[in-house]
């Protein structure tokens, strides 16, 4: 070989040497420079994290509604289809023995379609409700003169706060009479003080559960509509005012349309809650005359014959939550104009309830506000403390304080599981899983309140990266998807290898299991609160802030305390209130994973059905009042109010 053909060689060689040192020097620093970000390792962490706690779940379940669940499932399909298969296999007839019972029994009809026929209707009805009630006092609250604003705008926030099936169990003392079976002929408060008798379908059945979802959601639209209201630029009713415009055509040609993408995200939230809702048909449903499709999930779930059927009906909960998904969407891109805040007038014109000769209306419409919010928001609490005081239902000559303070046993049925039936004040069942109940509640809401904190924080210091969309659609889908089936999905992976520690039933019925799998539920359940909490209180923090504490060489972490937190601090408790008081109420999403005693809801749904009211009325009181408490007790300390900004 020539010299000159060598020291080209050689010239080759170090070139490639220097250029394949150059990349990997340039490769490492470009990942070096990435993780020293934190909001990139924040997401990359979250990114693991969501993907392992709600994606590989939601396939698991999906996975599960084509398994054999059990042996009885396979001598079924191998009747009904001749398969030959055995428990764990792969199989396609889950879906059509759920949907379309080959057996001819008709147990498709009874346990899916009419369920959830029933369940649509009850959606839809609820929706109205809502929409109205909130509405028509959202626009009383922002757009007119009616006094006591502050007292309605409060308390009418209650219903939502209180858990749906207080409401339901309100409904039930306040309507209950002697003329009905179902309420084992018990005389309720309407009767006790006036002696009407309400027909049976008002006290149980579709139309109450509809009632009292509507009334429970109602504040949804409540804030929603009334935020609107209250930023509506002014000029435009004004100017329809100037034009000789009646009041009803400016309602319905302006009003409307402006909130019309709130009534939009109420209607969908609350069908999408209402149609999974639990807790109110189980209370409601005494009669027996409708069951509800969560009802009949969780009959599927824990019949051990009919596991495949529940994770299909599941499934589609999942499939009708993905639809009201891609509706919202539709009609948010289908209108990008929603603007309601201008840079000209924003002094809202009141209108006058009452000409200068009736302003006596003003005050009529007030009293009847004021009696319907104390009616849904203060009465059930009398109603509450009534009932865990009388010794026969509606009988105010027979109150006492045995059920509060007696260390006698009431009912032989509890003592022979081992659990106390004594008085509230000296119940052990009643305490200890009240106890669970709060640690539970603490845990979940330090869990979702920091993860919701970290999350909000890396997406809005990376709006367009896709792992920051990725992070913040995977933490609030959860939100979309219904209690029970999300508690489904759960169940279906607290049976699979490696999982079982969650399982309370394969842990010898241990509470310590079933804790663990209520932690691991709620914290990702109620991460969206958080979440969107804290991405919405981070991008209203101007980067400069952060910028100016970097340059001074300020580390991560105290950043955050010593800045972000100060400056966002309502928004961040918000973080954690929001996922403790939703926990501490929860019975839906806890129903499957759990026993009867390991929750304060579970004893409380058990002693109702034992018939012990007066019991269960006391635990009702006891964790409304506890609830509301603390809410009210953060919102004194911190000036965070959840109707703020909506008026009063």
């Amino acid at each position: 070989m020539s010299t000159l053909a060598i020291k080209a060689k050689g010239a080759y060689q170090s070139t490639k040497s220097y250029f394949k040192h150059f990349t990997f020097r340039k490769f490492f620093n470009s990942i070096k420079t990435y993780f020293s970000k934190p909001q990139n390792v924040i997401l990359i962490a979250f990114f693991i994290l969501l993907s392992l706690t709600v994606v590989v779940p939601l396939f698991s379940m999906l996975s599960d509604s084509f398994t054999v669940q059990s042996r009885s499932e396979a001598e079924f399909f191998e009747e009904f289809y001749g398969l030959d298969i055995k428990k764990g296999d792969f199989t396609w007839c889950n879906w059509p023995r759920a949907l379309f019972d080959p057996s001819g029994s008709g147990l498709s009809i009874i346990n899916f379609w009419k369920p959830l026929g029933l369940s649509m209707a009850m959606a839809i009805l609820a929706c109205l409700i809502a929409v109205s009630v909130g509405g028509i006092l959202a626009w009383f609250i922002t757009r007119s003169n009616v006094p006591f604003k502050k007292y309605i705008s409060t308390v009418f926030i209650f219903p939502y706060i209180m858990p749906s099936w207080s409401i339901a169990m309100f409904w039930e003392n306040f309507f209950k009479n002697s003329a009905i079976p179902a309420s084992t002929y018990q005389v309720g408060m309407l009767e006790s003080l006036t002696g009407i008798q309400t027909p049976e379908y008002l006290v149980y059945g579709i139309l109450p559960c509809a009632l009292v979802l509507g009334i429970h959601y109602s504040p949804f639209a409540y804030i929603l509509i009334g935020g609107i209201l209250r930023n509506m630029d002014a000029n435009l009713e004004e100017a329809a005012t100037i034009l000789k415009a009646s009041r009803l055509k400016i309602l319905t040609r302006i009003t409307i349309p402006i909130v019309a993408p709130a009534i939009i995200s109420t209607v969908l939230l609350v069908f999408s809650s209402s149609i999974s809702s639990y807790t109110v048909p189980a209370f409601l449903n005494k009669n027996g005359s409708f069951m509800s499709i969560s009802q009949s999930l969780r009959g599927s779930l824990v019949q051990n014959g009919t596991k495949g059927n529940g994770y299909v009906i599941a499934v589609f909960l999942l499939l009708i939550s993905l639809v009201i998904l891609l509706v919202n969407n539709y009609f948010t891109k289908s209108r990008r104009g929603f603007t309601t805040v201008s840079g000209k007038s924003g002094q809202v014109t009141k209108v006058k309830i009452g000409g200068s000769q009736t302003k006596w209306v003003k005050w009529i419409v007030a009293a009847i506000l004021v009696l319907f919010v104390t009616f849904f928001a203060v009465f059930p609490l009398i109603t509450f403390i009534l009932e865990s005081l009388e010794e026969n239902s509606g009988d105010l000559s027979s109150i006492t304080l045995r059920y509060w303070t007696t260390t006698e046993e009431t009912d032989v049925r509890l003592s022979a599981q081992g659990q106390s039936s004594q008085g509230i004040l000296h119940n052990y069942t009643i305490w200890n899983s009240f106890g669970r109940s709060f640690l539970v509640s603490v845990i979940v809401s330090l869990f979702a309140g920091s993860f919701g904190i970290l999350i909000g924080y890396a997406v809005s210091k990376n709006r367009r990266s896709k792992l920051a969309n990725y992070v913040s659609n995977c933490a609030f889908l959860p939100y979309l998807i219904p209690a029970l089936s999300f508690s489904a999905v759960f169940f279906s992976l607290s049976f699979q290898p490696g999982f079982t520690w969650m399982n309370a039933s394969a842990s010898g019925g241990s509470e310590t299991a079933a804790m663990l799998a209520c932690i691991v539920c709620g914290s990702i359940k109620f991460l969206p609160f958080a979440s969107r909490s804290g991405t919405n209180s981070m991008l209203q923090v101007s980067g400069e802030i952060e910028e100016a504490a970097l340059m001074t060489g300020c580390p991560w972490w105290k950043r955050m305390l010593k800045i972000m937190f100060p400056i966002q601090k309502s928004s961040f408790i918000s973080c954690y209130l929001l996922p403790f008081i939703s926990c501490m109420r929860e019975l839906t999403l806890f129903v499957l994973i759990t026993s009867q005693f390991t929750l304060i809801t579970n004893v409380l749904t058990y002693f109702d059905n034992y018939g012990l009211t007066q019991i269960s009325n006391g635990i009702n009181l006891l964790i409304v009042l506890f609830v509301i408490g603390i809410n009210l007790l953060v919102n004194k300390l911190t000036g965070a109010s959840i109707d703020k900004g909506i008026g009063g």
